[in-house]
């Protein structure tokens, strides 16, 4: 194993030196706490306050992320590797693509068509008493999860779409303690491997978009699978 100096590197992604995000920081007291307490706090900001959500592009920097207040399985992870190293908690990256099957219902008409058939994907890996855990659970926001189980409320076992991708949809392993959890690993197609930091990941994979379809994402595309995960969010049924 490298050194874990390694894992507790800034990078321009992970920018927790950014006063946004050392004010988080000080405001939670998460240095003050237990390694353990402060990685299950961590997590369960990242997944439940940073909400479910598309940002410009994958490759922005964790301060931005948190002055969004929403992301993705990449830039929610950016963010949650920023306040882990930012805390002295080591953590890694892991790479992978998903088949797009996995967004339909989050993406739908256009963007869905347009959308490429494999999808840049990752989880964070986090080292916490000699154990490295996978974290991939924190994607979606409670909120948004317990809406499409109210939806989805006579799915039995397995089921893909709408940004989830798990064995069983109403006990997937989203809370962390001392374990791995997952919410999208169903749909992995392809294992890039692990990188020290996103932006060694990113500097060798990409979502494979051209100028165009990068530019309708970033003004079109993203607003309509931000305003449709807002209605199944808001979902009163």
């Amino acid at each position: 194993m490298k050194s874990v100096e390694q894992y507790l590197k800034e990078t321009s992604l992970l920018d927790y030196s950014s006063p946004n995000i050392q004010e988080l920081i000080i405001e939670r007291q998460w240095k003050d706490m237990d390694a353990y307490i402060r990685l299950k706090q961590i997590y369960d900001f990242i997944r439940d306050e940073i909400l479910f959500g598309y940002n410009v592009d994958d490759h922005i920097p964790a301060s931005k992320v948190l002055t969004d207040g929403y992301g993705q399985c990449n830039t929610k992870g950016i963010l949650f590797m920023a306040l882990l190293r930012g805390v002295g908690i080591p953590c890694r990256i892991h790479g992978f693509t998903i088949d797009k099957k996995l967004q339909k219902g989050a993406m739908t008409g256009i963007v869905y068509k347009n959308a490429p058939i494999n999808i840049l994907h990752s989880w964070v890996e986090v080292y916490l008493d000699n154990v490295w855990y996978e974290l991939e659970g924190f994607i979606l926001d409670k909120s948004y999860l317990m809406q499409l189980q109210k939806i989805n409320q006579t799915c039995q076992g397995s089921f893909c779409g709408y940004g989830v991708a798990v064995k069983d949809l109403h006990n997937p392993i989203i809370d962390f303690d001392r374990n791995d959890t997952y919410i999208q690993s169903e749909g992995i197609n392809h294992d890039f491997g692990i990188y020290d930091s996103p932006d060694d990941l990113f500097q060798e994979h990409n979502q494979g978009l051209s100028a165009m379809k990068k530019f309708l994402y970033r003004n079109l595309g993203r607003h309509l699978m931000n305003n449709n995960i807002q209605k199944i969010r808001n979902d009163k049924r």
